[in-house]
């Protein structure tokens, strides 16, 4: 098969490698589509982890082949596929801090190598772990380019369900790419009323016509002094930063109300520091949360608002790549032009 496959400082190259060899319990799928996210670009850009990997976890496709002892699913299912999955008995599982379960920093699908995701390669092996607890198969009628957005769409839904934002409260977000988008769907669907910020026009048209109640550039408005006027002076009862710049979070500080609740959901790297004023925080009782990756008790849910239409997100898909083109296709994930959204991987074509 042919898949993009990181080599190291940065790169990414389409090479031939194996197709990846199943046993039992485990399933082999073909890569339909599968999301650029940012959370690989980084582990690329910044060499995190080494090479040579194939990257792509937001993967959906076709069941090829499946292992002795495999009895939910069969050759010719097509299916969403997750790719880390919690042990459910441990103490983090016991607390619904999935994430943290070793189990579950355990990544259980591969196109080869050393396990990355495998959904930049045409074909990836699903773990029987994975297999039993992390697959969801997509209904007919259903594309493969909306079945992909699964995953993402747990991890916001994870924290928009820690944060349980409801009609009385005013909900700044910052940042509408494809996640901050999702945030934008999810609070709305709760009734909340809703304030975005990004600097490229066309995102903020988009997010308004996704139910943004108002949608800012900050280059052009004061967000702490609009948001403080709309609310009676108080701020933002709950503020989302979906996007990772310098000074951001200093921003949500600003524009939020004293008892406020903060998430950090685009601050993953052990290089960005935040600095904050301890005042800003005890003194008037803001809470600081961070949500990260999926949650295996929300799969179902995600799952049932994807596959049912209930959310746009198929309208997220802006830009779709063959494999030789899969640079070309990271390139404007990191610096997005007037158009891009959510770049989407499709292994089976070429260009």
């Amino acid at each position: 098969m042919h898949a993009a496959v990181y080599t190291g400082g940065g790169k990414v190259t389409v090479e031939e490698v194996p197709v990846p060899e199943i046993g039992a319990g485990e399933l082999l799928v073909r890569v339909e589509s599968c999301g650029i996210c940012h959370t690989d670009l980084k582990k690329i850009e910044y060499d995190l982890l080494t090479p040579p990997r194939i990257y792509g976890h937001e993967t959906a496709g076709e069941v090829v082949a499946a292992g002795a002892g495999v009895t939910k699913f069969e050759i010719g299912d097509r299916v969403a596929v997750f790719h880390h999955i919690p042990c459910l008995d441990c103490f983090y599982c016991r607390h619904r801090l999935y994430a943290q379960c070793p189990v579950y920093k355990k990544v259980g699908v591969t196109g080869g190598y050393e396990p990355a995701g495998g959904g930049f390669g045409q074909y990836v092996r699903v773990m029987d772990w994975i297999v039993k607890r992390g697959v969801e198969k997509i209904p007919d009628g259903v594309s493969y380019e909306r079945a992909c957005l699964l995953e993402p769409l747990n991890t916001c839904l994870k924290a928009v369900e820690m944060l349980q934002p409801s009609r009385e409260e005013f909900v700044l977000i910052l940042g509408q790419g494809p996640i901050g988008m999702m945030f934008t769907m999810l609070c709305r669907r709760r009734g909340a009323r809703t304030a975005v910020t990004d600097t490229i026009a066309r995102r903020l048209e988009q997010a308004k016509r996704f139910g943004a109640d108002e949608a800012w550039d900050p280059r052009e408005i004061d967000v702490a002094g609009e948001v403080k006027r709309q609310t009676e002076g108080r701020g933002a009862d709950i503020v989302i930063v979906a996007v990772s710049a310098p000074g951001v979070v200093e921003q949500a500080v600003g524009a939020s109300r004293p008892g406020s609740k903060i998430m950090l959901f685009a601050q993953t790297s052990d290089q960005e520091r935040i600095e904050l004023s301890g005042g800003d925080i005890c003194r008037d009782e803001r809470t600081l949360l961070g949500s990260y990756s999926a949650a295996v008790d929300l799969q179902a849910e995600s799952a049932r608002l994807l596959f049912e239409g209930e959310l746009a997100l198929e309208e997220l898909v802006s830009h779709r790549v063959g494999l030789t083109r899969m640079t070309e296709g990271m390139e404007l994930a990191l610096h997005p032009d007037a158009k891009s959204l959510k770049i989407i991987v499709q292994p089976q074509r070429w260009t």
